[in-house]
């Protein structure tokens, strides 16, 4: 269905931070902004998918929304309904929309398609690990069961997963299986979970093989040490958007060096020293959003991680996307990082009181 929508949500100015744009994208329904001056002239456009290609070439959220802008998007003009609708629908991926404009370039309308091409319906959650790295904690209970402020940190996965609309859950279990079995049986309301049993450990991927032929791709795979606040919809519309084989979820990571780095130069001679240097590299964040020709490449029974499985897909030049992580993330697989994440959630509980 295409239809006419008001401007006021929909529009901002170039001046705005990408956070605050940002901020703006994630109280609509839609994954957009149309960027326009204090005259309402339009100056570009920008979306969910053009804000996270940014990140990945080194934008900060604290830049303007002018610096990661589409500055020539496609247009309509007022008056040529049938020529913008079709405009509209030659426009690919999610969340398709187009501004209007007079003949002086001011933004009248914005059309949008809200017939998506996709959607984000089937979800497995790797449950199955030892959780070794948490110590005691899990001697009796597996790492998913641990609690995070009310509730376990499957818990709060799964409530993720629902406000993303998926319909199928599936969980991989292997560790003390019987008590996420349990889990499952005394949860109320969606979704349909589905249990996965792993008799011996599958690695981050091999459950991957254990999926029914119809639910093998697309499917999103999330780890089940990791709380996010990611915005899932937007990942399978920049994953359909791009037409990806397969999309990894990524987030930034800084380690400091605590010592100075000698830089050469081309023939070997000193350079400089570098005191103290922070690198930040973008690492695999446990969120990856796979088609079935990715899935395909688990071989079944198989003790097999997930870096294998992209490896081998980009191997045979499958695309794989990135997807930066801006929102909320933490692997709570360390004990540092479950206490940090326990004391995030009683911070972020005393704000919403």
């Amino acid at each position: 269905m295409i239809r006419k929508t008001e401007l006021e949500n929909l529009v901002c100015g170039p001046e705005l931070t990408i956070r605050e744009a940002l901020s703006r994208i994630n109280t609509s329904q839609h994954l957009f902004q149309v960027v326009i001056d204090n005259q309402g002239l339009l100056l570009g456009t920008v979306t969910d998918g053009d804000v996270r290609r940014a990140i990945l070439q080194g934008a900060s959220l604290e830049d303007p929304t002018s610096a990661c802008m589409q500055k020539q998007p496609k247009v309509g003009k007022c008056g040529e309904g049938d020529e913008n609708r079709l405009k509209l629908r030659t426009l690919k991926g999610s969340f398709a929309f187009l501004p209007i404009v007079d003949e002086t370039n001011r933004v009248h309308e914005i059309l949008i398609d809200e017939t998506r091409p996709g959607r984000l319906s089937t979800a497995l959650i790797m449950a199955g690990g030892l959780g070794s790295r948490l110590g005691e904690r899990t001697r009796h209970t597996p790492k998913p069961l641990l609690p995070v402020g009310d509730k376990p940190i499957l818990g709060h996965i799964v409530d993720g997963l629902v406000q993303a609309g998926v319909d199928d859950v599936y969980i991989a279990v292997h560790y003390k299986a019987e008590q996420v079995r349990r889990f499952v049986s005394e949860r109320e309301g969606a979704p349909t979970i589905h249990l996965l049993t792993e008799h011996e450990p599958l690695g981050t991927a091999g459950a991957i093989s254990m999926l029914p032929p119809e639910h093998k791709g697309p499917i999103l795979v999330l780890n089940g040490d990791v709380l996010t606040q990611t915005d899932l919809i937007a990942l399978e519309a920049f994953h359909q958007r791009h037409g990806y084989d397969a999309t990894i979820g990524v987030t930034p990571y800084k380690v400091d060096i605590p010592f100075g780095v000698i830089r050469q130069k081309a023939d070997g001679l000193f350079d400089m020293i570098e005191e103290k240097p922070s690198l930040t590299r973008f690492v695999a964040a446990g969120v990856y959003y796979l088609s079935s020709q990715v899935t395909a490449l688990v071989p079944p029974n198989t003790n097999i991680g997930m870096p294998d499985v992209l490896n081998s897909a980009r191997k045979l030049n499958l695309d794989i996307g990135l997807f930066p992580i801006h929102e909320y993330w933490i692997d709570v697989g360390r004990p540092d990082d479950l206490e940090a994440a326990n004391a995030d959630h009683q911070e972020n509980s005393r704000n919403v009181q």
